[in-house]
């Protein structure tokens, strides 16, 4: 008898694991998970550095140490206009995952419905199905212009009396989408209308390639009911170090840490005081930070094209999706695990 319970048992081994593993047993580059090949900011190893060697080895506080806390308000402030109370609307988290997953498991109730945009993140489905909620996906198709997008008649759909929160996930992985204003306006529209929270994450925020990020939190109404999610692993390439954080009004955030208390408690107190620094590093490092990924994106995208394939070129995150067709395959995740192993 499988001692799993039922709920949890389509989810098997990440897919990121799996393709990291048949990378790692073939010798090929690996492109299956989201991870930079650079370390980030050497300010910021030498301030994680400077921490371990002066006391911070011990547990830090629960909603994280003040000073990161500070760090991600006033980076919230100047970057994206949202105001946030560094002493009970911003809480570090054991990366975004965490902050997810305790978001939904704090949230929503059993049957409790969750919408959110497919294909995603593969710890969405899995967190739902942990709150014993029910997933409501909407799903992005590739279009003529070559970029991702939904119906919005099967998202209006998709809402309804049951609906507790939207799941979204702009930039996204792993289209590479980023949704536009007209339709961030119609889920907060909806989530208005509905009462429905927001759970956003924007872990990819500095890496979008045309345009800005836009926060649904600055919508009308959205404010007092968004909890917003970023980390620091990928905009300063520590994915590591599982450093996240989750802001938004202050009771969304107090039960979002009452969950989180019970999953790791607290985390990476030496890697916390690094953080905030980097979150301090002037904007010329987040623009040099998105011009270094873009240049990998075109380079990208014209070998991929040159091999074969159609390219839905991404308007930002890290991610690539190409279609495998031209080249006879029908089966994406069976092309991939194929191609280590010609």
């Amino acid at each position: 008898m499988d001692p799993l319970v039922a709920r949890m048992r389509p989810f098997g081994t990440t897919i990121f694991a799996e393709m990291s593993a048949l990378a790692v047993r073939t010798g090929s580059v690996n492109l299956g998970q989201g991870f930079p090949d650079t370390d980030g900011p050497a300010s910021m190893l030498d301030a994680a550095a400077e921490a371990l060697h002066s006391g911070h080895n011990q547990y830090p506080p629960g909603p994280g140490i003040p000073a990161l806390r500070a760090a991600v308000a006033a980076h919230q402030r100047e970057y994206w206009r949202l105001e946030y109370d560094p002493d009970g609307e911003v809480l570090v988290t054991a990366g975004a995952t965490e902050a997810i997953a305790a978001s939904i498991l704090a949230l929503c109730e059993p049957g409790d419905e969750v919408v959110c945009f497919e294909p995603y993140y593969d710890s969405y489905a899995a967190s739902i199905a942990l709150a014993h909620a029910v997933r409501r996906p909407v799903t992005l198709r590739p279009g003529a212009d070559g970029r991702y997008h939904f119906d919005p008649d099967q998202l209006r759909a998709a809402f309804g009396a049951g609906t507790r929160l939207v799941l979204l996930n702009s930039p996204h992985n792993p289209t590479g989408k980023v949704f536009t204003r007209d339709e961030l306006a119609l889920i907060a529209a909806l989530c208005v209308e509905y009462d429905a929270y927001a759970v956003t994450d924007e872990v990819y925020e500095h890496l979008v390639f045309d345009g800005g990020h836009e926060p649904l939190a600055g919508f009308p109404g959205m404010r007092e009911r968004t909890i917003q999610i970023s980390s620091a692993g990928k905009t300063f390439s520590c994915t590591g170090w599982k450093v996240g954080w989750a802001c938004g009004p202050a009771p969304l955030v107090s039960a979002v840490l009452r969950v989180k208390q019970f999953l790791t408690f607290v985390n990476a107190g030496p890697l916390q005081p690094a953080v905030a620094h980097a979150l301090g590093l002037p904007r010329s490092y987040f623009q040099q930070f998105r011009d270094d990924l873009l240049a990998k994106r075109d380079l990208l995208v014209s070998g991929l094209g040159e091999a074969g394939l159609r390219v839905f070129v991404p308007e930002g995150t890290y991610f690539v999706t190409a279609d495998i067709s031209p080249l006879g395959g029908t089966d994406g995740v069976e092309f991939c695990r194929s191609l280590p192993e010609r």
